[in-house]
């Protein structure tokens, strides 16, 4: 059956207008009523239809399973952290065993303004092991029983790219960073895969619910890829997915299947990922220049120039896109390095993508322009750590986060995200926080990266697309596209810009199905 969307403002992102949008079979068939009694009409009652939104990068196996921890973000001191961890061991009824997960902690807004230590959680009330994570998901805090139950003791040895908290015995604090942090946390059981499927239905309907249809695996390894695959085969995936698999430890799951770049039930291997550094407001991204107030102290690498370009080599041989973690500007510059030396003078047609660009300065964004890479700005970082990255790094630095107007004076291709679970996939805010720079305490910050709400678009529309190789298929209202539309309850190209962010997402369109519907939509 046709359906035919009309009666609202249409945002094609192609430049075509359109006044009503016409679809047949998940697709895009035309822009001009049919001459069909049984076409279904939708109208929008004044509304704004457009191109679904993509997410540029997250981990919705991460906030799958997120879903079963205890939320921990509104704790605003180690008192309440304690009481939120003993209220959900008591209304979940775990053993003494079962170990408690909380994630989402951020020191900078904790009342102590440290992170905690197993000497904070090493309670009578808590004889469970417990695993505390980061808002950034760079680094944790265990227990005096999870550092047991994980083997961890005085004489394990710091890893490379990474480091545990000691006290001044020398004794493990609980406190554990990057790599540290990393290779602990696979030690912890996993859920039952039941529960975890259960939990992906729950987190494919929240980037339905902010009118996301294509969603990142951001860092797939076994155990992410397996429960993927198994939703995938159940035909359970509402979403499509595209997983990035980590080059270092399973880019074997690459070779052994058969979903690269072709998507099976949903699912499809996008290419590899690569880590070169940590989180700003943890004070671990590789920086050029100290943080304030530390002695000297830059962050720190995960990999030396020679591995990292080893790892470029391999994805420009066998032709598979990288996407590269790099906050801070020296893991920006050694990114670039690499690519420089394995390319040359040539542009990468594979499109490498730097995700989070954080601390990217002009001068690399040019270089990224030259070799065709994409930068994927972490954007909403301007609200949520803009005022801590103004104590890191002082004003004059934190003013260049993010700085995606200079990426488009360069011609550098660009996209948005939210790296969840880091925190939601919320596209309004992010569109916001683009378009105003206003960090949580008020403050404009860095107004001259400010870009338009036509440009904030772009980076969560066709330029998603195009980080995709899928800009055939979606990101722009035209003919042959998937029929993917977000329902805004505004034109946010009309509102006033502060008000961006209260545009309400009322309904979303997987292929012309209708899979979120916000109460007060009526079609």
């Amino acid at each position: 059956m046709k359906k035919i969307y009309t009666n609202g403002v249409i945002i094609t992102m192609s430049g075509q207008c359109a006044e009503m949008v016409v679809c047949e079979h998940g697709r895009i068939i035309g822009f001009e009523a049919f001459d069909d009694e049984e076409a279904e009409w939708i109208d929008l009652h004044g509304c704004t239809l457009m191109p679904a939104f993509i997410d540029a990068h997250s981990h919705i196996t991460a906030l799958a399973s997120a879903l079963g921890y205890v939320d921990l973000s509104n704790a605003a001191s180690f008192e309440e952290i304690v009481t939120l961890l003993i209220n959900f061991k008591q209304t979940s009824k775990l053993k003494a065993a079962e170990w408690i997960i909380g994630f989402n902690y951020d020191h900078n807004y904790l009342r102590e303004k440290r992170h905690p230590s197993r000497f904070d959680l090493d309670l009578p009330s808590l004889e469970n092991p417990i695993m505390l994570t980061h808002a950034s998901g760079h680094m944790g805090v265990t227990n005096s029983v999870g550092l047991k139950a994980l083997g961890l003791d005085a004489k394990t040895v710091d890893p490379k790219g990474g480091r545990f908290g000691r006290d001044d015995a020398g004794e493990l604090n609980g406190y554990m960073e990057e790599n540290a942090f990393i290779n602990a946390s696979a030690g912890i059981p996993q859920p039952a895969i039941e529960a975890l499927l259960k939990q992906l239905k729950m987190a494919q309907d929240i980037y339905l619910k902010n009118g996301i249809t294509f969603v990142q695996e951001g860092i797939a390894r076994e155990k992410e890829w397996r429960l993927l695959k198994r939703a995938a085969e159940g035909n359970q995936l509402i979403v499509d997915v595209a997983a990035y698999v980590d080059v270092k430890q399973c880019a074997h799951i690459l070779s052994d299947e058969k979903r690269y770049r072709h998507a099976q039930k949903r699912l499809r291997i996008a290419g590899y990922k690569l880590f070169l550094d940590g989180s700003p407001q943890g004070r671990t991204a590789w920086m050029l220049k100290p943080y304030l107030h530390s002695d000297n102290y830059c962050g720190y690498p995960v990999y030396d120039d020679e591995q990292v370009r080893e790892y470029v080599k391999k994805s420009q041989s066998e032709g598979v896109q990288l996407l590269v973690h790099c906050n801070g500007d020296a893991a920006a510059q050694q990114l670039i390095d690499a690519y420089q030396s394995v390319l040359g003078d040539k542009q990468s047609m594979l499109r490498p993508v730097m995700i989070h660009a954080q601390l990217v300065n002009r001068d690399q964004l040019h270089a990224m322009s030259a070799m065709q890479m994409i930068a994927s700005f972490f954007v909403a970082h301007v609200y949520h750590w803009g005022d801590i990255h103004c104590e890191n790094f002082g004003i004059a630095r934190a003013s260049e986060i993010s700085p995606v107007h200079s990426a488009i004076l360069e011609n550098v291709v660009y996209t948005f995200h939210q790296d969840t679970p880091v925190i939601q996939p919320d596209m309004l805010e992010t569109l916001w926080c683009a378009v105003n720079r206003v960090t949580k305490s008020g403050r404009r910050l860095g107004s001259d990266e400010a870009i338009s709400i036509e440009d904030a678009l772009k980076a969560v529309t066709i330029n998603a697309a195009y980080q995709y190789f899928e800009e055939n298929e979606r990101g722009s209202i035209e003919m042959g596209k998937l029929a993917d539309f977000v329902i805004l309850s505004q034109d946010p190209r009309q509102v006033d810009p502060m008000k961006i962010r209260d545009i309400e997402v009322l309904a979303t369109i997987k292929e012309g199905r209708c899979c979120y519907r916000k109460n007060t939509f009526e079609k």
